[in-house]
């Protein structure tokens, strides 16, 4: 899904919330999507969100999100809220990764390209990685 402007920024700079997400197996796909759906219209509405954007690669079983809001304290109050708290609880039985990332950009950099959040969050693992490894 394409970017989707959900309010105007009023600070200078937006939270940027971004997330890749794997499931188990292509037989749980459809379902994580529907599910991702209904918490993308859940965001939309949200309060403290600028704007949200989803792009799945089914065959790989891959989500990404994107989403930007005007504090951690919005997206905390969207993850605690229904039905995004139930369904992610539902739904780690099906995850096989996930990462999240956060960082802050000024508002005028809006909407945020999916080139760069892939990037980020490939640094984000591979740094993962690197920490396990020197363990």
């Amino acid at each position: 899904m394409p970017w989707i402007k959900v309010d105007t920024p009023v600070a200078p700079d937006a939270l940027i919330m971004a997330s890749r997400l794997e499931v188990r197996s292509l037989r749980q796909v459809p379902g994580f999507l529907m599910a991702s759906m209904t918490l993308l219209r859940q965001a939309r509405r949200s309060p403290g969100a600028l704007g949200v954007s989803l792009k799945a690669d089914l065959l790989k079983r891959t989500f990404w999100t994107v989403s930007a809001w005007t504090d951690k304290a919005a997206v905390h109050a969207y993850a605690a809220t229904e039905p995004h708290r139930t369904t992610m609880r539902r739904k780690r039985a099906v995850m096989r990764e996930s990462t999240f990332i956060f960082w802050t950009v000024p508002a005028e950099r809006l909407p945020i390209e999916w080139d760069q959040v892939q990037n980020r969050i490939a640094q984000e693992r591979d740094s993962d990685r690197g920490s396990a490894a020197r363990e």
